[in-house]
């Protein structure tokens, strides 16, 4: 049950952070809700994991259908991708997920290192 509060309460912590601030709150609020909420570490990663890769891949998939896809393709063709807008939409989920693991795990790690 804490797993998926955790992973609810990131990611609406990181939506509505990533509404007023910069693209990097994702890491601030996969750590406070990991810092607040005690899980294991690896539990705590893969919650921050998990909530930012869906929310990052699915604004993703949710801006690439409100453009009609004429960005995603552009943008896939810069890098090694074939074009793929699906891939593209996978590595943004994959690099957002792994900045919101990390923050989880380092708010885990603070919590088990301070004794709380």
């Amino acid at each position: 049950m804490k797993f998926i509060v955790s992973v609810l309460v990131t990611a609406l912590l990181a939506f509505a952070m990533g509404l007023y601030f910069y693209w990097w709150t994702i890491v601030v609020a996969s750590f406070i809700v990991a810092g607040l909420i005690y899980q294991s570490p690896g539990s705590s990663f893969l919650a921050g994991f998990l909530a930012i890769s869906l929310l990052w891949g699915g604004l993703s998939w949710a801006i690439d259908t409100a453009n009609h896809s004429i960005l995603a393709p552009r943008v896939a063709n810069l890098f090694p991708l074939g074009g793929s807008v699906w891939l593209l939409i996978l590595v943004t989920a994959l690099l957002g997920g792994l900045a919101g693991g990390l923050g989880a795990l380092s708010g885990s790690l603070l919590r088990r290192v301070s004794g709380k």
